[in-house]
């Protein structure tokens, strides 16, 4: 039971980690590229609720990953 457990926040640890560099690279590299081809993505507020709506999905899936079975 506590194997799986470890397993389980090791996945999720390494997952967060992949997506911490993934957002870095989105952020130092994609972005100024796509900022400089579309310049009205940055003016739209759809970007702004995507990644909101991105984060909460991110973090109901860690909740309920973190909830123990019975």
């Amino acid at each position: 039971m506590l194997g799986r457990r470890i397993k389980v926040y090791g996945s999720f640890a390494l997952l967060g980690f992949l997506l911490g560099v993934v957002a870095y690279l989105t952020y130092s590299q994609v972005l100024p590229f796509l900022m400089a081809i579309y310049p009205q993505i940055v003016e739209s507020s759809w970007l702004l609720w995507g990644l909101v709506g991105a984060l909460i999905s991110v973090v109901g899936c860690l909740i309920y990953a973190a909830i123990p079975e019975k």
